[in-house]
């Protein structure tokens, strides 16, 4: 065995499809000094048994985007090294065996013209033409998608680290890590049972261990192996070649051809979790126990679709372990808890059809600070804390294989691993017939009023009308909508103030009393957060952040004060925060003893409501007057009580959500994201054009190069239409973009959206909007849908 290196730039952990495309892009990208570690030998864990499919479409564009990366790659990996990979392309084939999965495979549709995938549909007599052996009986139709394909995983992984030792990486099999070496909380080296190797940084690309050896470096990583099966048969008349995968997701099945046979998988509704320890350092190309009871629901289900199943002779049920996170996305980039630890795991079963994107943005992450795109969705900041617990990952991790399928409804929620954050008021919330929805773990109120369990549905849903009725107490009388769960990052000492000033693009030098709405910069000038900021005193901010952005905002503020004397304190379970808000809010707070009339619009204040002290900020998320109240968390139930005695009604985030696109006001993750900027958002008003901000000489570089506000409004023609987001947007004929957040509009009387378009539309401007292949009519507004001048929320 060849001997350890004492020192590398970047040490890769594990030899799956990850580790070995990190490894190549590394070395593609000049860190020709990396090195992969493999404790047994490369694709020993996960990736040797993967059914390897490659479907490129995702619910996301630059999801879509990476694996159409994968794709070119795969395809073109055997004229650069010489090794076959086994790329077969010859397609899949949707079915659809209900009206609501023939309604999501044709947004999927509709989501491939958006992202240039070529799909279409198709008739169940189509499908059966391409997939003769399918019992086409109840397939109401179909979608094709030609590009699609699969590989050979250890094929393709040979060839990633052929292509890698040619540009001078190396790998190293048989070398486990017994330790990682950290100092002031960053990565310094790997302790192995060949060696020390001492380095700048580790991607984390261990599948099954990931948790463990995340844990190693003192970073959470929460993600669990499930048992996955697939059943291979010998082979069977009416196999001729290759064939197209056939999805049949309201059996849960996916099925293709193997060497003459069938290979039939499945995401059931509820996978088996494996606890920790189980599979030990000596699981090695090695499978579970095959579990017919368990699969016997599903192949019924298969010998419904497949009648040649009848007669076919079983070769054998494979059972090998998968990896899964809480929200079924992996993840990928550097931890919060350690710097230099670049995590790269948690694939959720399509990690070869990823790996190729993924291990690219995660080199492109450790050699440049930032994957290629904007991929928060996978960030590996993104999960609380509680999510790394084994027994909510032994829960949620199940019910995450089984959702694989899912058909995307709006509005819909997981139901393991519940109920593990309460906010202050969850016991009045529930007693309103609050239904929750989980953000961060956090349980917070989606409507109020429920009677019974929602059906989800792709129409009008069973919420409306309890929707209507928040939105209308909030514009003619008051409501209470909770921003508890927000996050709030204090920051104190003697250069709040400097620090501030370099780390975002508001105006953050107002005086005390001050509320200060920002952008949070990277030195790309595109977003990392959006926030506000309440100035309390001279050395002292208090910063609102995303609820589910606590732990990423957190960790890129500190690592952005370095040098400054600040001190950073995340305070969000210490105060509760209640949005009284409406044309009787200041009746209401008057009633209850509060001088808040007095406070300016920007502008907050300490007081006393209802005998409490309080500290009020005016300003409006939802359009309307009102004022966000921070009290101690133990004072919001006396605080809440005494508000609605005076006829103030409490409001859920879909009823805010609404509201807040009637304004336009933009949000993290649905109009903000690391791909765009300020000025793209119409959000430039709230820079400072003097600079001194991180960001700001590429947010000039954008001004100087003529970028124009691409956010619009649309309201649709049709009242009874209801776009969930993603939707395609026509300008004649030709896609121009796509909505972002939609919502209905109670105070515009018509569905509403956000959207960002590529090609400059006018006010006024009539475009369509493709819901499931409907077109739908629509007017753009350029700006707010309601109050344009902000009028209400002032007074």
């Amino acid at each position: 065995m060849a001997n350890l290196p004492a020192h590398a730039s970047v040490v890769i952990i594990g030899g799956g499809i990850m580790g070995c495309s990190t490894l190549y892009h590394l070395a593609k990208m000049g860190v020709t000094d990396a090195i992969l570690l493999e404790r047994n030998k490369l694709t020993s864990g996960t990736t040797w048994h993967s059914a390897a499919q490659v479907r490129a479409l995702r619910h996301s564009h630059n999801l879509t985007r990476m694996i159409q990366y994968s794709v070119d790659l795969y395809s073109q990996l055997e004229q650069e090294t010489g090794q076959n990979v086994g790329w077969i392309q010859k397609g899949s084939l949707s079915i659809a065996t209900n009206t609501d999965r023939l309604t999501h495979i044709k947004r999927q549709e509709a989501l491939a013209h958006a992202y240039g995938i070529d799909a279409k549909s198709i008739s169940a007599g189509e499908a059966k033409e391409r997939w003769p052996l399918m019992n086409a009986d109840d397939v109401l139709g179909a979608v094709w998608s030609p590009e699609d394909g699969r590989v050979s995983p250890s094929d393709v992984c040979a060839a990633l680290s052929k292509a890698a030792k040619g540009l001078g990486a190396k790998l190293f099999e048989n070398t486990g890590v017994t330790g990682i070496l950290t100092e002031d909380g960053r990565i310094t080296g790997v302790e192995t049972t060949q060696g020390t190797v001492m380095c700048d940084a580790i991607a984390l690309c261990t599948g099954l261990w990931s948790r463990e050896v995340g844990a190693m470096a003192g970073a959470e990583v929460p993600a669990l192996a499930c048992e996955h099966f697939y059943l291979l048969t010998k082979p069977i008349d009416g196999i001729v070649g290759n064939t197209p995968t056939l999805s049949d997701h309201d059996n849960h099945l996916y099925i293709r051809d193997d060497s003459g046979g069938l290979l039939v998988g499945c995401f059931e509704p509820m996978g088996k979790p494996i606890a920790p320890g189980i599979l030990d350092e000596s699981f090695e190309f090695d499978l579970l126990g095959e579990d017919w009871d368990h699969f016997e629901p599903m192949m019924e289900l298969a010998l419904h679709r497949l009648p040649a199943l009848e007669t076919a002779e079983v070769k054998m049920l494979l059972n090998g372990p998968e990896s899964f996170t809480p929200d079924g996305t992996f993840m990928l980039g550097e931890t919060a808890e350690t710097k230099g630890l670049f995590l790269g795991c948690g694939m959720n079963s399509v990690g070869i059809a990823s790996g190729g994107g993924a291990g690219m943005n995660l080199a492109h992450c450790i050699v440049h600070g930032h994957p290629a795109y904007d991929l928060s969705e996978a960030d590996a900041k993104r999960f609380a804390p509680v999510f790394n617990s084994v027994e909510h990952l032994m829960a949620r991790a199940p019910e995450i294989l089984g959702t694989h399928y899912d058909i995307a409804y709006p509005g819909k929620q997981l139901k393991t691993a519940r109920d593990l954050r309460a906010v202050p008021l969850d016991a009045e919330y529930r007693k309103a017939g609050a239904h929750m929805g989980q953000v961060y773990g956090w349980e917070r109120p989606l409507f109020f009023g429920k009677t019974s369990e929602p059906v989800l549905k792709f129409t009008r849903p069973d919420w409306f009308e309890n929707v209507a009725e928040e939105v209308k107490a909030a514009h003619e009388t008051a409501a209470i909508f909770d921003a508890s769960p927000f996050g709030k990052i204090d920051v104190t000492g003697p250069d709040a103030e400097a620090f501030l000033l370099k780390s975002c693009a508001g105006y953050m030098a107002r005086a005390a009393g001050s509320v200060i709405y920002t952008s949070v910069l990277n030195a790309r000038g595109t977003f990392e957060s959006d926030i506000t900021a309440q100035r309390l005193a001279t050395d002292h901010y208090r910063l609102f952040v995303g609820t589910n952005a606590i732990k990423r905002d957190l960790a890129w503020f500190t690592r952005a004060a370095d040098g400054f004397d600040v001190t950073l304190t995340d305070v969000t379970e210490d105060w509760a925060v209640l949005g009284l808000m409406g044309p009787k809010a200041s009746e209401i707070a008057n009633a209850l003893g509060g001088d808040l009339d007095s406070i300016a619009y920007f502008k907050h204040a300490e007081s006393t409501l209802a005998g409490l002290p309080v500290r009020a900020a005016r300003l409006s998320y939802v359009g309307e007057a009102g004022w966000e109240i921070t009290c101690k968390s133990s004072d919001a139930p006396a605080l809440y009580a005494a508000m609605t005695a005076l006829g103030a009604r409490p409001a859920g985030l879909f009823a805010q959500t609404s509201m807040r696109v009637e304004k336009g006001f933009c949000a993290m993750g649905h109009e903000l994201d690391s791909d765009t900027n300020p000025i793209k958002t119409g959000l430039d008003f709230a820079t400072r054009k003097k600079g001194g901000f991180t960001g700001f000489e590429a947010l000039e570089q954008s001004r100087a190069d003529g970028t124009t506000n691409a956010v619009i409004s649309l309201v649709l023609d049709d009242a009874e239409a209801n776009p969930i987001g993603h939707e395609p947007i026509y300008l004649d004929g030709k896609i121009i973009g796509q909505t972002s957040t939609c919502a209905f509009g109670y105070r515009v009387g018509k569905p509403i959206a956000l959207g960002h378009v590529s090609t400059p539309v006018t006010d006024g401007a009539r475009i369509e909007v493709d819901i499931a292949r409907q077109m739908h009519s629509a007017t753009v507004t350029l700006g707010p849908l309601f109050d344009p001048s902000g009028t209400r929320m002032k007074v």
